[in-house]
């Protein structure tokens, strides 16, 4: 397929405002002005509309609650046990629920779901497209990071139980002794290997679950939204050589100086939301374009279901009222988010080799704007909508 006459936004270097973009076996053949446009036998006329990528929310519980059900379709949180790394998201996604339609309508084509933030280590987040009937043929990575939680909501399941962790203290305790059993637990496999006299270690799931995060092939995803939690976060990264991104990052204005020297990857969000709790009584709207200010690129999430995921085009927008610049904020829902998740190898921005995953708009719409909605959402060079 050849779409023609498109104001293609790449998210790349190059935007070409009357140009062309090739399919071919569901990626991006070639793009380019309409200068250089090559033949093809199936031709579509853009007429002028502006095409984008695909938009990629990269914080969210989308399949795992599902829409409309109590306890039936609440699958996000295995609060029996605070330290859970052995769960995996791809088991508890249920593809066939209505939000990924909404999803595909909103024109978002990718997003990181996974379990909930009650324990302090929750389990194994999974990159999905929103297009499908059968999560295994969805996946970009099954496996794209481990989902640990700081602060406030650990304390509150696990208060209620009367038992640990009931303090800050001991959720962070908690991660680190996990995270230290899978230390020795994989020193003892190396070991194993090179030495035939040392025996395998007995079969540890939780342990097997972190091995990836150890060795940096997993990310580390840190739920946080008080100062001294994300400080937390970078502190336990730092012990154990994690590939840190803090979620959430509510207070992370009010440092975010010091996560700039850091190097700290964040998402940041939901900003289309109340102060729920008290955590959040620092909340702006303004966070996401202070960060960018000091040079932190964060990402934007709706950490769905508390936002609607098809609001996460809208809640880009309202950054842009609060100071982001407008090329900014569309970035921080497509190539930043897709650089936070180690994903911009397949998505996020409109280049050669990448799934072809598109959202076009009519040429008078505005995609962060209340009332636009997308005339067409291609993944992997499907129509979707």
């Amino acid at each position: 397929m050849l779409l023609i006459h498109g104001n293609i936004l790449t998210m790349e270097e190059l935007n070409y405002p009357d140009g062309y973009l090739q399919i071919e076996g569901g990626v991006i053949k070639a793009i380019g002005p309409m200068s250089e446009v090559p033949a093809d036998e199936t031709v579509v006329d853009l007429d002028g509309k502006t095409v984008l990528p695909g938009f990629v929310d990269a914080h969210s519980h989308l399949g795992m609650w599902e829409d409309g059900l109590g306890f039936e379709g609440d699958d996000g949180n295995e609060s029996t046990d605070p330290v859970t790394p052995q769960l995996r998201a791809i088991d508890a996604l249920n593809p066939l629920d209505r939000t990924f339609e909404e999803a595909r309508r909103g024109g978002v084509t990718t997003v990181l779901t996974g379990p909930g933030s009650a324990n302090p280590i929750s389990g194994q987040w999974a990159a999905v497209k929103t297009w499908g009937r059968r999560i295994d043929d969805m996946v970009l990575d099954p496996a794209i990071g481990m989902k640990f939680a700081l602060g406030e909501n650990p304390k509150t399941v696990y208060n209620d139980k009367n038992t640990a962790p009931m303090t800050r203290m001991a959720t962070a305790s908690l991660i680190r002794d996990q995270l230290r059993k899978a230390e020795r637990y994989l020193d003892d496999k190396e070991r194993a290997d090179e030495d035939e006299d040392f025996d395998l270690p007995e079969y540890d799931a939780k342990c097997e679950a972190l091995i990836p995060v150890l060795e940096r092939e997993q990310k580390a995803f840190f739920h946080a939204h008080r100062a001294d939690d994300i400080f937390t976060a970078i502190r336990i990264a730092r012990e154990f050589k994690l590939d840190l991104v803090i979620v959430h990052c509510t207070e992370g204005h009010l440092v975010r100086d010091i996560l700039a020297a850091e190097g700290v990857k964040a998402i940041a969000g939901p900003v289309l939301c109340d102060r729920s709790k008290p955590e959040l009584r620092n909340l702006l709207v303004e966070g996401p374009a202070l960060l960018h200010e000091a040079g932190i690129h964060a990402a934007l999430c709706t950490d769905h279901p508390v936002i609607p995921i098809q609001y996460l085009p809208l809640c880009a927008g309202l950054t842009i009222g609060a100071g982001l610049d407008r090329e900014e904020a569309l970035k921080s829902i497509t190539i930043y988010a897709a650089e936070v998740a180690g994903i911009s190898d397949r998505v996020g921005s409109l280049a050669p080799g990448k799934d072809a995953d598109l959202v076009i708009y009519d040429e008078d719409a505005d995609p962060c704007g209340p009332y636009a909605h997308p005339c067409m959402v291609f993944i992997n060079g499907q129509q979707v909508v």
